[in-house]
């Protein structure tokens, strides 16, 4: 299916608000005013989540504002065993107060309650810096740490902005850039977990838009070193309308390459058996070895939020825009369903 690129800067919406410049690009060219939507306050959703990983632990750490209810979460996975941690913190009708940048370049967040305190810092030359002190990370433990990701010398990332049908006012301008490098230590009670660079890796995943009614929407993203190459990927679909764009790419060495529909082969009955990704482009042949699986509900009035999340490696072989085949194996990442309702 043709995929419409974006190569010069645009602005996702018009001078009325109305959702326009349907498509992907390879740099966070386009242009997003908050103020210009013409959609409740309530409808607005900011999310930036930044996913790292070393030999031994996974680390997800979230800060969401989706106008009803606001999330803060962080969670810390072994990936040696079946131990991990989840904290979430959740806010009744933010409606902005987390004062989300609406660019995905520029602009740090900074949520601080008591006992909690979470940055997440932008830095010239593609640094991010994701720092955390959380005092109470349960079992009476605390969480503390510093984490340093550095883009790679080429960086594309995949950026997409997607319509939904029959909801003109709805749309998903998202970004998402699995390639980077990460240095840095996590305390959690007497642990201590190393992120050293060539070992540890990161992703991270921008969003802002307008909600519509109801949304479900599959999800996956790995990255690390197959060979002699960093290799990452972002996969999904949805109830977004997909025409104009997929959210589909693999990164060679922080290059994209980009695949159209990708389809997730789930075991119904068993979420921690091995999936299977395809495309319809048989550019992507894919399996999936979880390792363990996380739930997340959230329920406020009448909207409601439910993550199926599960992490652990890919193995495979993709075609790459040259027809050069690329193979890797266990690559660490995480897929989840995510549905919304309101």
């Amino acid at each position: 299916m043709p995929q419409t690129e974006l190569s010069n800067p645009v602005s996702v919406l018009n001078d009325l608000g109305v959702p326009q410049n349907f498509g992907w690009s390879r740099q966070p060219g386009f242009f997003y005013d908050p103020v210009l939507v013409r959609a409740s306050r309530r409808r607005l959703t900011e999310s930036d989540r930044y996913i790292v990983f070393c030999p031994s632990h996974m680390a997800i750490v979230e800060i969401r504002d989706d106008g009803y209810t606001g999330y803060t979460g962080v969670s810390i996975i072994s990936l040696t065993d079946k131990k991990r941690s989840s904290h979430q913190y959740q806010t009744f009708l933010p409606l902005g107060a987390y004062e989300m940048p609406p660019g995905s370049e520029i602009g740090a967040i900074k949520y601080k309650k008591k006992g909690i305190h979470l940055d997440f810092v932008p830095r010239d030359g593609g640094v991010r810096i994701i720092r955390m002190d959380i005092s109470n990370f349960g079992r009476r433990r605390s969480l503390r740490g510093e984490l340093v990701l550095t883009e790679p010398a080429v960086s594309e990332s995949l950026i997409t902005n997607m319509p939904w049908p029959r909801e003109k006012e709805a749309f998903r301008y998202s970004r998402r850039s699995p390639w980077y490098a990460v240095e840095g230590v996590i305390q959690h009670g007497t642990a201590e977990i190393l992120f050293s660079r060539g070992k540890s890796w990161g992703i991270f995943d921008w969003n802002r838009g307008v909600r519509p009614r109801a949304d479900v929407r599959y999800w996956a993203g790995a990255c690390g070193v197959s060979g002699e190459h960093l290799v990452g990927f972002s996969v999904g679909y949805g109830s977004a309308d997909s025409h104009a764009c997929t959210e589909n790419a693999f990164f060679i060495d922080g290059k994209l390459h980009k695949l159209d529909q990708v389809t997730f082969n789930i075991p119904p009955a068993d979420w921690l058996s091995p999936w299977r990704f395809t495309s319809n482009d048989n550019r992507l042949e894919m399996t999936f070895t979880p390792h363990q699986e996380r739930l997340e509900r959230q329920r406020m009035l009448f909207f409601s939020n439910n993550r199926h999340q599960v992490c652990g490696f890919f193995s495979g072989k993709a075609i790459l825009d040259d027809g050069a085949p690329l193979e890797f194996n266990e690559l660490t990442g995480f897929a989840e369903r995510h549905s919304t309702r309101f």
